[in-house]
């Protein structure tokens, strides 16, 4: 099967996915969370779908609105670290519960620390996600220094 961009091929569906992704981003920000939390969900989300173009985005984006080395750096653990809020670590397990349709006993997400409004936002922020890595992994988009 040959490669193919999916954004060239289908450029309105395109479109559409960024739109969606628009409304996730101010569905978040009228949620109250922090928009670096939304792109440490991002970042989680590339992780774990192993999105390259993604993860030099969004870690770009991240620091950029100042999130620090550190926290990045340990991100792929965060369970294990104290870097994180409760609401940070709940929202991070509820991306993981998104992207995997499954969470190990360790990371739980419903401890309160987010709202009904903030549940459906890092929801949406991590559905989007999974949807730009899959446009991003299936397309090869090429991610050079």
């Amino acid at each position: 099967m040959s490669t193919v961009n999916l954004g060239k091929q289908h450029p309105a569906t395109y479109k559409n996915l960024g739109a969606l992704d628009a409304q996730a981003d101010t569905a978040a920000r009228e949620a109250g969370l922090d928009p670096l939390l939304a792109e440490l969900v991002r970042v989680r989300v590339s992780q774990l779908n192993g999105c390259a173009f993604c993860l030099r985005m969004h870690t770009r984006d991240a620091l950029a609105k100042g999130e620090s080395t550190d926290r990045l750096a340990v991100l792929a653990a965060w369970w294990e670290s104290q870097y994180f809020t409760a609401q940070e670590r709940a929202a991070l397990a509820l991306a993981e519960q998104v992207t995997e349709l499954t969470v190990p006993e360790r990371r739980t997400w419903d401890d309160g620390s987010l709202t009904d409004e903030q549940v459906s936002a890092v929801s949406w922020l991590a559905i989007v996600m999974n949807a730009w890595n899959r446009v991003a992994i299936s397309s090869h988009y090429p991610v050079t220094p």
